[in-house]
């Protein structure tokens, strides 16, 4: 007979982190208490708390009363240069620009704001573009929001081409504040108009690997306007009334977001990563570089062909914030490197060994020898306790360790058990289970299990 071997989940919470273990749960002296701080193993970003919050405001426009920004969970491990080309021409009323303003602070403000974070820049359209302040001259949010409200209108002409030029020097200038390798992204909000040509000055930008963003307010000509943005339009033109621009703030940050380098699924060993197509097999590659933080010469170095968008890196350390740095390799265009921080979880792993039996628990909070035949040479199984009303479904990710394949398997909501089969003998796996909420939030928790010796 082989060794019998099983990985457990246990959540023991009814609060509304029930899904995480509890280190009063641990039961076992043969498992030395590593997990320092492991309630906190398993968190989910959507529920991280802001780092700055201010009660809820209304802005008075005569008989208009606008709420405005209540407080949002803070995002940070986004790096990059926010340009906002911003029509200060006289084709736009006062009270356009000033909502305008107001989505442009709504926009940014859940971001952190630093050098090695996000930083931001206006650029007006006017007769000549005239750039409001550079990108490193506000890196916190306070100073930034005054400098948006501070903002004046210049009137004169619509000349989007000569701003577009202009932004074009400013977005790769040391003397604006510009970053040399962060990705750039470029935020047009217009009313449709513009008296000089757009389209040469718009394609030298995105060519140099900017990012297009564009919000018409007005009437534009959408062809000319879904040629000017990023592709695919549907993810980079938006048409809206400048009262209901509310609407589309969350949409516009996250597609800003998406078009980054960042991570996912981040365990206490593990994260993927997941960045933007800007390759083909036939154009390119990636090269990943990533290190911890601490010690940046354990560098290490993978490679992935241009059809790849994403990599999942393992065997990491747990509680530990990792530099990475995605640089994608192009025989036709250039695309400047892209950055991210990762920060794994605090949960750890580790093998008890009783009689003959090995069982793996997640995040070290809950020890059970048991001699149910958890495992085999090609399968194990996986459990999990309390199943919660709130949840509609659990995901299980495992791939064998080392290496980077990986498989998915989903079930009920109403599930607290599964197994794992077709894998290889005496193999250790990683396997991360994940619930989903109803609401959309995730949280997970990961172990390593080991399947049996082959017979």
């Amino acid at each position: 007979m082989g060794r019998q071997i099983g990985a457990r989940l246990l959540s023991c919470s009814a609060s509304k982190r029930s899904f995480q273990l509890h280190r009063s749960a641990l039961t076992s002296p043969r498992c030395d208490p590593l997990g320092q701080g492991l309630d906190q193993a398993v968190t989910s970003q959507s529920e991280a708390e802001p780092k700055e919050s201010s009660g809820r405001q209304i802005v008075q426009h005569s008989s208009l009363s606008l709420p405005l920004l209540g407080p949002q969970p803070s995002i940070s491990n986004s790096e990059g240069d926010l340009l906002f080309l911003l029509d200060s021409s006289g084709s736009v009323s006062y009270y356009e620009f000033s909502r305008v303003k107001e989505f442009m602070w709504d926009l940014v403000h859940p971001f952190t704001f630093g050098p090695k974070d996000v930083q931001t820049s206006i650029i007006h359209i006017s007769t000549t573009p005239t750039m409001e302040f550079p990108f490193d001259r506000y890196l916190s949010s306070g100073t930034l929001q005054q400098a948006i409200r501070d903002t004046q209108q210049l009137m004169g002409d619509t000349n989007t081409g000569k701003a577009l030029s202009y932004a074009k020097e400013k977005l790769f200038s040391d003397e604006a504040g510009a970053r040399p390798d962060v990705p750039k992204v470029l935020v047009w909000v217009t009313d449709g108009f513009s008296t000089d040509d757009i389209s040469e000055p718009m394609q030298l930008l995105k060519d140099m690997g900017v990012t297009v963003f564009i919000v018409s307010t007005g009437r534009g000509n959408y062809l000319e306007l879904s040629a000017a943005a990023s592709q695919p339009p549907e993810k980079h033109l938006h048409f809206v009334d400048v009262d209901d621009l509310p609407i589309i703030t969350k949409e516009l940050r996250d597609a800003i977001l998406a078009n980054r380098l960042h991570a996912v699924d981040i365990t206490s060993s593990s994260f993927r990563l997941t960045w933007p197509k800007l390759l083909s097999q036939e154009t390119g590659y990636y090269t990943l570089e990533y290190a911890p933080i601490d010690d940046l010469a354990r560098k290490r170095t993978k490679q992935v062909s241009g059809a790849h968008t994403s990599l999942l890196l393992s065997n990491l350390a747990p509680e530990t914030t990792y530099e990475v740095a995605l640089i994608p390799e192009s025989n036709v265009h250039y695309f400047p490197p892209q950055t991210t921080r990762v920060t794994t979880l605090a949960g750890k792993m580790c093998t008890i060994v009783t009689k003959g039996e090995v069982s793996t628990v997640l995040s070290l909070t809950y020890i059970k020898q048991t001699g149910e035949p958890l495992s085999a040479p090609h399968s194990f199984h996986v459990s999990w306790a309390p199943t919660l009303d709130s949840v509609i479904s659990y995901q299980i990710l495992y791939g064998p360790l080392p290496g980077n394949s990986v498989k998915l398997l989903e079930v009920d909501g109403k599930s607290n058990s599964t197994v794992v089969e077709n894998l290889a003998p005496n193999t250790t796996y990683l396997v991360t289970v994940t619930a989903v909420y109803k609401s959309g939030k995730e949280k997970s928790l990961s172990a390593k299990a080991c399947t049996q010796e082959g017979e």
